[in-house]
């Protein structure tokens, strides 16, 4: 499992920029980020090479933000790789919160899941990493 970092994100101009110019000016470096949004807020997910303190950082700038724990596996990337991955989820009976998808190259994806449950999760990454997908840690990814 890893660490996320979650920000609920006013939906006005300018407060994305905002998000990533402060974490930016604290040195910490961004490896994925995906956001969700309504009317009038976004939830920004991001995996970060220091989630706790990059939490705190924006804390002291009027953010909201949260670190989460999440899984992140490696796929092939290939069609129906995901497939694969969540039918064997599906096997395990794991509820599947939300999910992101990144590629790191040609033939490798990371597939960034929230399982229901930590210890749910923790038991998923042993099951998972016996049915030949690779659970990856912090600094897998960094």
């Amino acid at each position: 499992m890893i660490d996320q970092l979650t920000v609920f994100l006013e939906n006005s101009e300018g407060r994305l920029d905002a998000l990533v110019r402060t974490l930016g000016a604290a040195g910490i470096n961004m490896s994925a980020l995906t956001i969700a949004d309504t009317a009038d807020y976004g939830l920004v997910r991001i995996i970060c090479n220091e989630p706790e303190r990059a939490a705190n950082v924006l804390r002291e700038n009027d953010f909201r933000a949260l670190v989460t724990k999440v899984s992140a596996i490696e796929v092939p990337n290939h069609p129906g790789g995901l497939a694969s991955l969540l039918d064997t989820l599906a096997k395990m009976g794991l509820n599947i919160e939300y999910g992101y998808c990144f590629s790191v190259n040609g033939d490798k994806a990371v597939d960034v899941l929230k399982i229901a449950g930590t210890k749910e999760a923790e038991q998923a990454a042993k099951a998972l990493e016996e049915a030949g997908f690779k659970p990856l840690t912090q600094e897998d990814l960094l």
